[in-house]
């Protein structure tokens, strides 16, 4: 399954659940790495590697965000059986959302879940112009969503090697166009940190009307980025959706 898309883990059943995680716009593969020791045996984990980052740090990212759903679908058909699921962070939601559509369009089976987190329903959506200010005004935008960001962004150095990824990243999802194609049948559930104001309860239950599976709703407090602090509690809930219902 490894390949320069996709990372899995060791797995102790031939029968575990892939779980495929996307991380948010700048964000990289390593955000899921603690999830390892906190998924149940039933579940593998596949980490989602993107362009621009990690050891992909050479490989630009697609013009559009289109192509980039076209790539990942690409990357992903060939490992994916009867059984599979699927978490996004962000930017990686409406990814994940979207490559859920594709492949199916490519007549892969729905997933047991898609799991979205951080953010609103495309219907929802508003283009932006963060991508075409300048490093300043991005850096104060990554600031503002998670103060943790400041020391790094501090150091001009790291500034010059994490900025272009992070540009490329909200200019994919700045003028991504927003018109999903299809209504899904799988269980959708949703994640978000109570005070994220990047959601709100509408673009929140907005999720629903894109599948006529079940809706699950999870909120736990933090903002945009609740999840580093609620690791433990969002692969609990993955676990009881995938493994018990």
């Amino acid at each position: 399954m490894n390949s320069a898309w996709l990372r899995a883990t060791p797995t102790h059943g031939d029968n575990a659940i892939p779980l495929f995680c996307i991380p948010h716009a700048g964000g990289n593969a390593s955000l899921y790495h603690p999830w390892r020791a906190l998924l149940p045996a039933g579940i593998r984990l596949v980490q989602v590697c993107l362009p621009g980052r990690l050891e992909r740090f050479r490989h630009p990212m697609p013009d559009s965000f289109d192509a980039l759903t076209q790539q990942l679908a690409d990357a992903m058909l060939p490992a994916i059986g009867a059984r599979w699921a699927i978490f996004g962070h962000s930017m990686g939601a409406t990814l994940a959302h979207e490559v859920v559509l594709e492949l199916c369009r490519r007549g892969a089976s729905e997933p047991q879940l898609l799991a979205v987190s951080g953010r609103g329903a495309a219907q929802f959506h508003r283009p932006g112009q963060v991508h075409l200010q300048d490093d300043d005004a991005l850096c104060a935008e990554l600031i503002r969503l998670d103060s943790n960001n400041a020391q790094v962004l501090a150091q001009a150095g790291l500034r010059e090697v994490i900025l272009p990824a992070i540009r490329a990243d909200y200019r994919l999802i700045e003028t991504y166009p927003a018109r999903p194609q299809g209504v899904l049948h799988c269980p959708l559930a949703t994640f978000n940190g109570d005070s994220d104001p990047e959601v709100d309860d509408a673009s929140i239950a907005g999720w629903r009307q894109w599948s006529h599976g079940p809706f699950h709703r999870y909120a736990w407090p933090g903002g945009h980025f609740y999840l580093h602090q609620q690791r433990a509690a969002i692969v609990e809930a993955i676990g009881s959706l995938l493994l018990h219902d």
